[in-house]
């Protein structure tokens, strides 16, 4: 007797291949749902972290084990941006995790080469959310031609039965059992079709585009690159023209940077009218674009294997030149710290001040290059390491915090040598200057500064209190300053009021409050 096959032809189990497919469709349907509980509706806290590790996990698990090889490295990087999404959610933590995961999820199908390029390559693969679901329709009207009457209609006829023998089951048991027939009652079908709104509609899709190309890479090919193309001459540049460049742009830097040594490291007196602060200010991004334009010309101009390079007198006004832009941008920071001390640090002039010591950072490694004829892919690679370690400092130091501290410490009213704190940028930075204001009013103060102080730091208690009672609105490393401002209130005696709701202004906002 011929026993039947448990399922059609057209219905047996897919091949790895279709089952791989099927299991990303199931982890995009888990995380999309995931997102929608966390973070629809006013959340995202540190749920982000936890959000994240699911993502990674989830894209690990469909990678096979072999095929990961040099992405662990990526994966490592990404669990390591995971945690700062947990600790201190941010948008740049939320960047660098992405780029990460994005890295672990391509590096299996080409090897790294240069930053460059992979650079293009996860910028395409941003780009291909916005491509996304036509790629997916071309691909599914093929998988349909392959495969006549299609998968979908050949599962029909064996899901009918289940079916409606389930919802049959399902009717009796709710009339036996008032518990489940309660539960059921509770459905409230029109509420279910109203929440299906096109804001949240597009909640979704604005997750589950770039999550199905996370899940579904794709890898630019590029080929492969020689390094005999540096040495391609460049039309109207020889070495005469090179030569006297060189020479003209060294005497013009050292005449900018004679007057940044007698101005501003010597201390020596600025014409009439004019004040430190307005003389470091108005040179400092002109100077930068400076020290850019130069490094640009020598990476142009002396490339390693041209003929240019190989000339000792070239080298070696090369070397003056750079040595002269590291001093230009080293003027251009003590230029910004002067006028930070003249009036205040923010979050920009600290990334400001970051961005310039990449800048020093990129002409010393062009002058390495130089020297050990480095290749250009070499110099991309080291300069994107740079800019990463950069990055990933700043995605776990809160860079308003660093200011508020910095503000506190030097202020005019708590006895520094720094302008007057401006207490409206203390409470745009929220819970970054909570613990820097306690810390103020904690000393001796005249009373208008106090007020104001105390004003500012009630209200930022305000605001973070009722929003670290809601679990997908909860911050770790809020919870950590919470509790030790709430320490410092109760060892300093501050009393706890509601704040007044009013602008905030340079003046005093002391509207009385009722106290708690």
């Amino acid at each position: 007797m011929e026993i039947a096959a448990p399922f059609p032809a057209a219905a047996r189990p897919a091949a790895p291949g279709r089952f791989s497919y099927r299991a990303k469709a199931a982890s995009l349907l888990v995380l999309v749902a995931a997102a929608d509980w966390l973070f629809f509706d006013g959340g995202g806290g540190s749920t982000w972290g936890a959000w994240a590790f699911a993502l990674l996990v989830l894209v690990l698990a469909l990678t096979p084990p072999a095929r990961l090889g040099g992405s662990r490295f990526a994966a490592g990087a990404a669990l390591l941006f995971a945690i700062a999404l947990a600790w201190n959610p941010s948008a740049l933590a939320l960047c660098l995790f992405w780029a990460a995961a994005s890295l672990a999820v391509l590096l299996p199908k080409a090897k790294f080469d240069d930053g460059e390029r992979w650079a293009i390559r996860l910028a395409w693969q941003a780009l291909r959310t916005l491509i996304l679901p036509v790629s997916e329709w071309l691909h599914l009207r093929a998988a349909r031609r392959r495969v006549p009457g299609g998968r979908v209609r050949a599962h029909l006829p064996a899901l009918v039965l289940p079916a409606l023998g389930s919802a049959v089951f399902l009717g009796l048991f709710a009339l036996a059992n008032p518990v489940l027939g309660d539960a059921f009652a509770r459905i409230d079908v029109t509420l279910i079709f109203a929440s299906l709104s096109l804001y949240r509609i597009g909640f979704w899709l604005l997750f589950a585009l770039p999550l199905w190309a996370m899940l579904r890479p794709r890898v630019l090919r590029f080929e492969a690159r020689g390094e005999t193309a540096e040495a391609m001459p460049i039309p109207g540049v020889s070495a005469a023209s090179v030569m006297l460049s060189l020479l003209a742009f060294n005497l013009i830097f050292a005449l900018q940077n004679g007057m940044d040594l007698a101005f501003l490291w010597s201390g020596a007196g600025l014409p009439a009218g004019m004040t430190l602060a307005h003389y470091a200010h108005r040179g400092a991004y002109p100077l930068i674009a400076t020290a850019l334009l130069a490094g640009l010309f020598v990476l142009v101009t002396l490339r390693p294997g041209s003929p240019l390079a190989a000339m000792p007198a070239l080298r070696r006004l090369v070397y003056l030149w750079i040595a002269q832009n590291v001093l230009l941008v080293a003027s251009t920071v003590l230029r910004t710290l002067d006028y930070v001390e003249a009036y205040s640090l923010t979050r920009l002039r600290i990334a400001a001040l970051l961005w310039m010591a990449l800048v020093a950072v990129g002409l010393v490694l062009i002058c390495w290059r130089i020297w050990k004829g480095r290749s250009g892919a070499w110099l991309i690679n080291a300069n994107c390491a740079a800019a990463a370690v950069a990055l990933a400092a700043c995605a776990f130091v809160d860079l308003g915090a660093v200011a508020a501290s910095w503000n506190v410490r030097h202020a005019r009213e708590a006895g520094g040598k720094g302008a007057a704190l401006d207490i409206c940028y203390m409470a745009d930075l929220g819970a970054s200057a909570l613990l820097p204001l306690t810390e103020m009013e904690r000393r001796p103060l005249a009373p208008s500064a106090r007020a104001r102080v105390q004003w500012v730091r009630n209200l930022i208690l305000d605001r973070m209190e009722p929003r670290q009672g809601d679990w997908r609105q909860w911050i770790a490393h809020d919870a950590y300053r919470l509790l030790q401002a709430h320490m410092a209130i109760a060892a300093g005696r501050l009393p706890r009021t509601t704040a007044a709701r009013q602008p905030c202004s340079a003046s005093a906002p002391l509207t009385a409050a009722p106290g708690r």
